[in-house]
């Protein structure tokens, strides 16, 4: 039996169920469970079968209040027919200039980015939270986004019965195709809406949101569907162990190898569940976290320091634009323990920053890798990969294989990339990476890259062009508060 508990308090311990219910701690901590001791299991039981197997094996590690018949039939309900590829995260075998790489492709769900698995799960696991613990109220999930959840949250959450979910996304700080996604969805029960500001501003928005709104509110209670929501981040764990199925079934490494894996990541969240997968049992290498220009998670693994304080960059890897990685705080939870997480978290708040000891950085350092590449270096990977080998990248995976590519291969048997998003999301910046001129519009980008690659655009994308825009608020976030209460209300 697992308890979990807050990442700053021990004394706040909940099942299961009723974490991903409430999505955040009441102390404004994230649920964990209590003991990694807890999570550890035999790796050859979660690599056998298929993709759904797994999840089924590694949920029933988490979730184990759910049951394990009730669990069968959550994932069969996220995963089945509803990604275009079988495997659904398939592993493609990609040139390097040093060697062979793997890239884990994450991006064949619905909204085509690598949400999509946890955010295909979560309404599930939320339903089935409410039905365990007797909840009648109606759920109102709130999530920020630097682009890429809020679309898969929509998708998943749409329509739902007893649930409704708002979307806050930065102004002017998503892709075109990214927006429209959001800004297009015509389900009954969501709205996206745009925050004057960056991703870290609506991120910090929706927290204070969970500690300043009274629950429930006119008859609606409060969750989340960010990675701060446990029921997001589990699902993501599984995908770890499908690479290295997949690497076992290409012959490409042996029972019990060690394999790398570089991580793109802003709000620590994908790669947290590398963590996770590494603790369960799985032979996990290095889990290197590739950052873009901004770098903070960069400097802390390699120094301890963690600074907010800092120019904030808008790059062509807009989901990577964070200054505060929110899921970091799970780690330093397992590292430093609560006493020393509130205190750093008190600390980040409100100085914007805190150091770590040397004893934690080095424990960090024994498992995780900090490195950083520009906008050009991510470009200048799409272009070296795609005429070296065909293969097309996003702007995140390039950043994710430009510090592969700085970092250089280890001894680790193999090396996976994890891609995060079809390269079509951000059409104009591959577009020009691979030293095109710009059409003028994303459509007319998307169409010239579909023409020089030959690459097909995702059944998802193809027509995003032609919906109605039903959403088009655009609030500062001092008034974020006012406005869930309005949405709650109706």
């Amino acid at each position: 039996m697992i308890d979990y508990v807050s990442t700053r308090d021990t004394g706040i311990r909940v099942r299961s169920g009723k974490a991903v219910l409430d999505g955040q701690a009441s102390d404004g901590g994230l649920y964990v469970p209590q003991s990694l001791d807890d999570i550890r299991t035999d790796y050859h039981d979660a690599i056998k079968g298929g993709f759904r197997d797994m999840a089924k094996a590694v949920w029933k590690v988490f979730f184990d209040d759910y049951g394990a018949d009730k669990t069968d039939e959550l994932v069969e309900k996220s995963y089945r027919d509803k990604f275009a590829a079988p495997e659904i995260t398939p592993l493609a075998k990609v040139r390097a200039s040093s060697g062979d790489a793997y890239v884990l492709e994450l991006y064949h769900g619905p909204t085509s980015a690598f949400k999509d698995v946890a955010l295909s799960a979560l309404p599930n696991l939320l339903s089935a939270s409410r039905e365990m613990n007797g909840f009648t109220d109606d759920i109102m999930i709130l999530t920020a986004t630097s682009g890429d959840t809020g679309s898969a949250a929509i998708a998943g959450f749409s329509d739902v019965p007893g649930t409704g979910i708002i979307v806050f996304y930065p102004y002017g700080g998503v892709s075109d195709t990214q927006r429209l996604q959001m800004v297009t969805a015509a389900g009954s029960n969501v709205t996206a809406c745009a925050i004057r500001g960056n991703f870290d501003d609506a991120q910090t928005g929706v927290k204070k949101l969970f500690r300043e709104i009274p629950h429930p509110v006119s008859g609606v209670s409060l969750s989340s569907a960010n990675s701060i929501n446990i029921g997001r981040l589990v699902p993501q764990i599984v995908y770890y162990f499908s690479a290295y199925a997949q690497l076992l079934e290409k012959g490409a490494i042996k029972d019990g190898d060690k394999v790398d894996f570089i991580v793109p990541t802003g709000n620590f969240g994908d790669i947290m569940a590398g963590y996770f997968a590494l603790m369960m049992g799985l032979p996990v290498g290095k889990l290197v976290c590739a950052s873009n220009k901004n770098d903070v998670l960069t400097e802390f693994l390699n120094t301890g320091h963690y600074n907010r304080k800092r120019e904030f960059w808008k790059t062509t890897s807009p989901s990577m634009d964070i200054l505060v990685s929110s899921n970091l705080e799970r780690l330093l939870y397992y590292v430093c323990g609560p006493e020393h997480t509130l205190s750093y978290m008190k600390q980040l708040e409100e100085c914007g920053e805190y150091s770590v000891t040397s004893s934690e950085l080095d424990e960090i350092k024994s498992i995780f890798e900090g490195v950083c590449a520009d906008d050009s270096e991510g470009a200048a990977a799409i272009k070296s990969v795609f005429e070296r080998d065909h293969y097309l990248m996003d702007t995140h995976t390039s950043i994710a294989w430009a510090c592969m590519e700085k970092a250089g291969l280890s001894d680790a048997a193999a090396t996976v990339v994890l891609s995060t998003a079809s390269p079509y999301k951000f059409s104009a910046a591959v577009l020009e990476a691979l030293g095109e001129e710009l059409t003028g519009s994303d459509e007319g980008n998307m169409k010239r890259v579909r023409e020089i690659t030959g690459v097909p655009v995702p059944a998802g994308l193809a027509g995003i062009f032609e919906k109605p825009v039903v959403h088009d608020g655009v609030i500062d976030t001092a008034d974020m508060k006012a406005y869930v209460i309005e949405k709650c209300s109706e």
